[in-house]
């Protein structure tokens, strides 16, 4: 159709359009970083916030910010882009048979043939090195978190084989800088980290239930298990469920890490966040509709805004 931009080849069915690896990377490199999936940013954010999360309560904890946060922070970051390439690759050559059977995933890289096997492998392998390189620059005990971030991710792409659960696995990997952020500070662990990250893996199931949403069908026929698939109808009972998890986790999060002579009104901003993350995640149970896929993708997509909302009150918090 005239006026109409061609669909770049080999692009992913749910990327977002006009992404820049599709318009502006390489050729060559275009398939494997649509293995990171660095054609859809939202991973990279979801994994990257918590760390944020627990970097910021972790100051308020001590009140001490110190130079070496800034880049924490930074580190994350690039952490984050990084962990998350290393653990879709394994997600995508763990799932390569189901992949191709899914209508959603089948123009993934692997399924596709745009990647073998081997290549993919040596993709991961690189990235994870790049990171754990970043991960040396943290203090030991934030290293040692670091290493054993590996079991939950590791797993992940196998819990929808044996558990209805997977998100809750899922919630395991992608939460875990939460606590790995809070000892890169501090130089250990602490109960306000642990109860953030079950916080965190709260949301994980809500955000990540609404996303399986779009591939029940598929899934039944292939026998993949989700919360999605086991929810079916009563899925909004279980979202309000996670949206209450969270803010309750989050917000005894906030009070175990005020500091012990934080004045009311650090407290309160800070116990802000949960609240207004809370009425961002009701308002998306409102519009939730389980047979509108694009709306669906749009709303998984939204957590970005719901995870920044609470970061943003935290780091007021720290300096009042």
């Amino acid at each position: 159709m005239q006026g109409q931009s061609p669909t770049p080849d080999g692009q992913v069915a749910d990327a977002v359009k006009g992404n820049w690896v599709d318009t502006h990377a390489p050729a060559w490199s275009r398939p494997y970083l649509r293995l990171s999936r660095a054609d859809r940013p939202i991973g990279t954010w979801l994994l990257l916030i918590p760390c944020w999360w627990g970097l910021a309560l972790a100051i308020l904890w001590d009140d001490t910010p110190v130079w070496q946060d800034a880049w924490i922070f930074v580190a994350c970051g690039f952490g984050a882009w990084l962990m998350r390439g290393a653990g879709c690759t394994w997600n995508d050559i763990t799932d390569r048979n189901f992949d191709g059977a899914v209508e959603r995933t089948r123009s993934r890289p692997i399924p596709s043939g745009q990647v073998s096997v081997r290549g993919a492998v040596t993709w991961m392998c690189a990235q994870a090195l790049v990171a754990f390189g970043i991960l040396m620059t943290f203090n030991w005990a934030a290293i040692g978190m670091g290493v054993l971030a590996l079991l939950p991710v590791a797993v992940y792409p196998f819990a929808k084989r044996f558990t209805w659960w997977p998100q809750i696995f899922l919630g395991l990997a992608f939460n875990w800088g939460a606590m790995l952020a809070w000892v890169a500070h501090t130089g250990s662990l602490a109960w306000p980290p642990v109860i953030l990250y079950l916080a965190g893996i709260a949301w994980t199931l809500f955000y990540d239930t609404i996303y399986a949403h779009q591939d029940t069908e598929d899934d039944a026929l292939i026998g993949v298990k989700s919360t999605a698939r086991l929810f079916g109808d009563n899925s909004p009972s279980w979202l309000r469920r996670f949206i209450v998890a969270t803010v309750g986790l989050m917000a005894l999060a906030v009070v175990l890490a005020a500091h012990v002579d934080a004045n009311l009104l650090t407290l309160l901003i800070a116990l802000a966040g949960p609240w207004a993350m809370g009425w961002h995640m009701t308002w998306q149970l409102r519009v939730f509709d389980p047979e509108n896929n694009p709306r669906l993708l749009k709303l998984f997509r939204l957590n970005r805004d719901t995870g920044l909302i609470p970061l943003i009150f935290f780091a007021v918090a720290t300096f009042v």
